[in-house]
């Protein structure tokens, strides 16, 4: 056998295959004789056809056996010697093959197609230049996260003495029906706490349960603005019948050292606390500042290194975050068959983030090789116990379900990655500067939306 490797572009290769007429000729004989011996054959006894005539009455289902026989053994065997490495399965061209017909006559010609992983030349990847940034925490911020623990600390006491308020907790149950689309299914829920005036409540209802006393029923029409958080009720004219079960005001606790005490065993005092606040607020800002470098890392890196990227997996990891973005559709209540919604803009604006994202793992991986980074098994098992950890699982059940998902083999070359970025940072030559607040709120921001 003969192959001889063409290349179309740096991610896509074209194999031409020869096999020698000696043995297409031995595999039609062998397999016109296995024909012979079983074929029933009008004029002749069973078995004693003559293989002409055996090879003309069964061509077709005889000449698709010395295909299936010959050919995927000479494309593995052409990929082993030219040590490729293909993403999928070959695309074999048998259109323009040669020897087919008459077969076994003459040598067998024909090529397939692979993709393959791009070479990557690596640049200067060390000595990169980035900037870090970090926050500085300032006293008004910590003053937020205080009241936000009193507010989760907040108890809700009943009203009793007067009608529901601004500000007021008010428990209901609610049934409802689109005035604008009849046929809609009901809303039919119960126990519902709504905040009167609070973020997310539309003023209709807050204006219609002002005043509402435990035990009333109230009958009103609520118009949605088209903007809503729900997308499933944005734009909608909705009659509800809304019965009040309880009405209930927020108490705050005291801002003192018992309260700060309530909330973890290791806390003394409320100035302990706004230690502890301001401690938990810097490592964030770090943590942030951190990120921010790993981003502008890779990303002038991969600026650095511009190099094609096989469809296949373009077209995956597109996919891939498509999935993600349903699934979070879903998740608040948006129906991603909305005719409305542009699919096709949707996926061109992720197909850059796809390639964004594999030229970063391609680039890290190709790291890795040259600086040798290896991860252990020892490494591996911490990750996976780490992962059981947040999730609450035992490891165990974490294997099981990363078997399904790829194996451990994905865990270890994600630690990798991780340990090429720390390595790239490690060596890159960052400078740090002040934070520069609009500029760089909006910059973290648009990081998180990533």
């Amino acid at each position: 056998m003969k192959s001889q490797v063409k290349e179309i572009s740096s991610t896509q290769k074209q194999i031409d295959i020869e096999i020698e007429a000696k043995a297409v000729k031995a595999a039609y004989d062998r397999i016109s004789d296995r024909y012979a011996r079983v074929a029933n054959v009008p004029g002749f006894r069973p078995g004693h056809a003559p293989r002409g005539v055996v090879r003309t009455r069964f061509k077709d289902q005889i000449r698709s056996e010395v295909l299936r026989e010959l050919v995927p053994d000479a494309v593995q065997t052409a990929i082993a010697d030219h040590n490729l490495e293909p993403l999928g399965e070959p695309e074999l061209d048998l259109d323009s093959a040669q020897g087919l017909e008459p077969l076994g006559d003459k040598s067998m010609s024909f090529h397939v197609k692979i993709e393959v992983l791009p070479e990557i030349k690596l640049g200067n990847y060390k000595g990169v230049q980035v900037t870090r940034r970090t926050r500085p925490v300032k006293n008004e911020d910590v003053d937020r996260v205080i009241e936000q623990l009193r507010e989760t600390s907040a108890a809700l006491q009943p009203v009793e003495d007067r009608g529901a308020q601004s500000g007021d907790t008010v428990t209901a149950d609610f049934q409802g029906k689109f005035l604008d689309d009849p046929g809609a299914e009901p809303i039919d829920v119960h126990d519902v706490d709504v905040i009167l005036g609070g973020e997310g409540v539309v003023q209709d209802i807050t204006d219609n349960l002002t005043g509402a006393l435990p035990d009333d029923e109230k009958t009103f029409t609520v118009n949605y603005p088209a903007d809503f958080t729900s997308k499933g009720l944005a734009g909608k004219h909705i009659e509800y019948t809304v019965r009040v079960n309880a009405v209930r005001i927020k108490e705050l606790p005291e801002l003192d050292d018992e309260w700060a005490q309530s909330l973890d065993d290791e806390i003394e005092s409320l100035e302990q606390l706004r230690t502890k606040v301001r401690s938990d607020l810097d490592l964030q800002a770090k943590n942030e500042a951190d990120a921010k470098v790993k981003a502008d890392l890779m990303r002038a890196l991969v600026h650095a290194h511009q190099f094609d990227l096989p469809a296949r997996l373009v077209n995956h990891q597109t996919e891939h975050h498509l999935e993600s973005v349903v699934r979070d559709m879903i998740g608040q209540g948006i129906d991603p068959r909305n005719p409305k919604l542009d699919w096709d803009k949707a996926r061109d604006s992720l197909k850059d983030q796809a390639g964004f994202d594999l030229r970063s793992s391609l680039l890290l991986e190709r790291i890795s090789d040259e600086e040798k980074i290896e991860v252990s098994d020892q490494e591996v098992t911490d990750e996976i116990n780490a992962i059981a950890n947040a999730s609450r699982q035992a490891p165990d059940q974490v294997r099981a379900i990363l078997t399904k998902q790829g194996g451990e083999r994905s865990i270890a070359g994600r630690l990798r990655n991780r340990k090429a970025l720390d390595f790239l940072v490690a060596h890159a030559n960052v400078t740090e500067a002040k934070w520069e607040e609009e500029k760089q709120e909006s910059e973290v921001r648009s990081q998180k939306s990533e």
